[in-house]
């Protein structure tokens, strides 16, 4: 009997020079088995928009909704990680948002607090469903990527100033609000406003998501070189006051503890760009 790897097939594949600031990589996923198979995804603080090729796909919200993916869908920034489930036959293209670039396409960051929502709804007009079958006419990968580029230019606004340098600050900058109102002459809550309006997050929730990020990177670290995992270090290199903040992230991001995780950490998928 043929094992889960050999049979559920993805990967990346990397976005032109042009898009580097629209999109971070797109993420391919198909189901060559015969039976359903589950996924979590991890969160990415990025919106992602998936366009479903085979069988149905689905997906459970936080709040135990349970959404099935027919055509294309919209979902994010995803703040918490989901499980997700593709059927026999189901095959998936993702596309990952980078930074505000969901706010210069749609015109606002996020479109819902609980549940995706098809992009059309978004845009009051039915390009998505005309663009999905365009795409689902298309034989290969890399050429359905290429018409959903070619898609994109007339729609893309241009990126200003405040978003600019918002997503130019390198993570774990001490204060990256207070830095970009002074180089901007504007008030810190001025910025923090626009932070939320164009990235669909605050600095302080993505300040908590990289230091937990950071966590399951020394995690992974650890086991792909079989080594014992020390707790203790990973509470010191991440900032963490004590375990229990850690358990807490955890339990924020995932909703389970960190030793779960290192149990279904092969079930695991990451969407934010390595």
């Amino acid at each position: 009997m043929e094992s889960d790897e050999q049979t559920y097939q993805n990967y990346r594949l990397p976005v032109p020079l042009e898009f580097e600031d629209v999109f971070s990589h797109f993420y391919i996923a198909e189901n060559t088995t015969e039976v359903s198979l589950t996924r979590i995804l991890l969160p990415s603080f990025q919106t992602i928009m998936v366009f479903n090729f085979g069988t149905p796909a689905s997906l459970v919200s936080k709040l135990g909704t349970v959404i099935e993916v027919d055509k294309c869908i919209v979902l994010g920034p995803i703040k918490q990680a989901f499980e997700y489930t593709l059927s026999a036959g189901a095959k998936i293209l993702v596309a990952n948002f980078k930074g505000d670039a969901f706010y210069r396409f749609f015109g606002r960051a996020f479109l819902s607090d609980h549940l995706p929502i098809h992009p059309d709804k978004a845009m009051e007009e039915n390009c998505f469903t005309y663009l999905w079958h365009q795409l689902n006419n298309i034989a290969t990968d890399i050429e359905k990527i290429n018409r959903i580029l070619d898609f994109c230019r007339p729609y893309l606004k241009l990126q200003n100033t405040v978003s600019t340098l918002l997503a130019n600050l390198k993570s774990g900058h001490v204060n990256p609000i207070k830095s970009v109102a002074e180089e901007m002459g504007q008030s810190e809550r001025n910025i923090q406003l626009a932070q939320k309006k164009y990235f669909g997050y605050s600095a302080k929730e993505v300040n908590r998501y990289q230091r937990f990020i950071k966590a399951i990177g020394l995690i992974e670290q650890a086991t792909a070189s079989a080594n014992e995992i020390d707790w203790f270090e990973i509470i010191s290199q991440c900032g963490y006051y004590d375990q229990s903040q850690l358990i807490h992230d955890f339990q924020h991001f995932l909703g389970f503890s960190p030793k779960t995780f290192l149990k279904f950490q092969q079930d695991i998928c990451q969407a934010a760009s390595d």
